[in-house]
């Protein structure tokens, strides 16, 4: 079997296992990229992403265009279907390329017999493009967002939804986090305009840096010596608000995959690192950022509802939770979050959130500051949540961010700001 004729049927299986399964696409895609060569990679991945971003305009057409869906074990062809519409609408791929090599992937699938349908579902398409596009563009399914997340944002954001929605359905921006143990930004700066690549910095994020076009990690100045990390502006918000002092005992929970670790030890290299975080498996990753950087925290699995089983009766001076929440400020860089998510897992990360912020307080030194943040944009998770916190919490009080009737920092995605993000700043009097 032709690898390349197979590209078309791995994307297709790898979205029927987003969208089926539930499973993350983070954890899907790399063991299918391993299948195919290194030029091929890139492919794959645009192919996957591609078909998550704007799934509901390939849904709209399946149906339009075919008088009844694929079910059972033909699912996959529904999908095989999505990855040809999306080359033949998205992508440069030359037409004649993107149909034969899609009819073909039904042969990879074991679906040699539906070649003929495949072929005619996309000729179709061909021939009617440019009405059906049109009536699409009239459509609610433009918004390219489930039903439920569209009314949840105009609801939260009767001004600003359709701009939300627009930035999550771009491409993301490339920032990343300038080590200044090494460089100063700006120093950083003039390296990265000698190696040939432009870079743009931020208005409130010291160490933030957004290139102008993205580029491989190992291109960078410095990646491989820890000088610059990948992480975006609005994560790096954080330890802007968190404020690490050397000497200090940090609490980082939630931690993995230990972007934020890592920043707070570049701000305060001698302070006194926890990092903790409930999924074993992304931990690794932790211990992978530490190790390319060449610093030094305590790691530990644990959940945050229970502290006491993990740091004892240990008191912190400050304290990083970057609570688990819907990921609403993150879908141009996790396009599957629109179809992983459900309405009703709303009230149940806002409880979750709850009960961890509670526990937690507990742990915080008097006099101490407990960063709350989120990549949500919705108002149950953000500032909701820090309201009701501050009502039932006689000792805390909001610092820095927002109001107590409107309070924290919401940032909203933007294409040339951070990704969607809440902080709340809290002190413990």
């Amino acid at each position: 079997m032709n690898k390349k004729l197979n590209l078309r049927s791995l994307a297709a299986q790898a979205v029927e296992q987003v969208v089926e399964q539930g499973q993350s696409l983070s954890n899907v895609l790399p063991p299918l990229q391993q299948k195919v060569s290194d030029k091929d990679k890139a492919l794959l991945q645009e192919l996957c992403f591609g078909v998550l971003r704007t799934m509901s305009q390939m849904e709209w057409l399946i149906n339009k265009l075919m008088s009844r869906p694929m079910t059972g074990k033909q699912r996959t062809v529904h999908y095989l279907i999505m990855v040809g519409f999306y080359q033949l609408l998205h992508t440069r791929i030359p037409a004649h390329a993107a149909l034969a090599e899609t009819v073909e992937g039904a042969v990879a699938i074991k679906r040699p017999q539906l070649k003929g349908l495949i072929n005619g579902v996309l000729r179709q398409f061909q021939r009617q493009e440019e009405t059906l596009l049109a009536e699409f563009a009239a459509s609610d399914a433009r918004f390219l967002h489930p039903a439920w997340l569209l009314k949840r944002l105009q609801k939260a954001w009767p001004a600003n939804w359709e701009a939300i929605v627009e930035a999550n359905n771009q491409r993301p921006p490339m920032w990343l986090r300038v080590n200044r143990v090494h460089h100063t930004r700006d120093g950083w700066l003039a390296l990265l305009n000698e190696a040939g690549m432009n870079g743009f910095t931020h208005p409130d994020y010291p160490d933030a840096v957004r290139l102008e076009s993205p580029a491989p990690v190992h291109a960078l100045p410095g990646f491989d010596e820890g000088w610059v990390t990948v992480q975006d502006a609005s994560a790096q918000g954080c330890v802007a608000f968190l404020q690490p002092e050397n000497g200090e005992q940090i609490l980082d929970l939630c931690a993995a995959p230990g972007g934020k670790t890592t920043h707070i030890l570049e701000a305060a290299p001698q302070a006194q690192v926890l990092a903790v975080d409930v999924d074993q498996q992304r931990l690794s990753r932790v211990y992978d950022n530490l190790k390319r950087l060449g610093m030094k925290a305590t790691v530990k699995q644990g959940d945050g509802r229970d502290p006491a089983s993990w740091c004892g009766e240990q008191q912190f001076d400050r304290i990083l939770l970057d609570a688990p929440c819907s990921a609403t400020g993150v879908i141009r860089r996790h396009p599957d979050i629109k179809w992983l998510r459900r309405d009703r897992d709303i009230p149940e990360l806002a409880q979750l959130q709850a009960e961890i912020l509670d526990a937690v307080w507990l742990h915080l030194k008097s006099g101490g500051t407990l960063v709350y943040a989120t990549c949500s944009v919705l108002p149950e998770e953000n500032s909701q949540q820090i309201k009701a916190f501050l009502q039932r919490t006689a000792d805390a009080i909001l610092c820095e961010t927002g109001t107590p009737e409107q309070p924290g920092q919401q940032n909203l995605p933007g294409a040339e700001e951070g990704d969607g993000f809440f902080y709340a700043k809290l002190i413990k009097k």
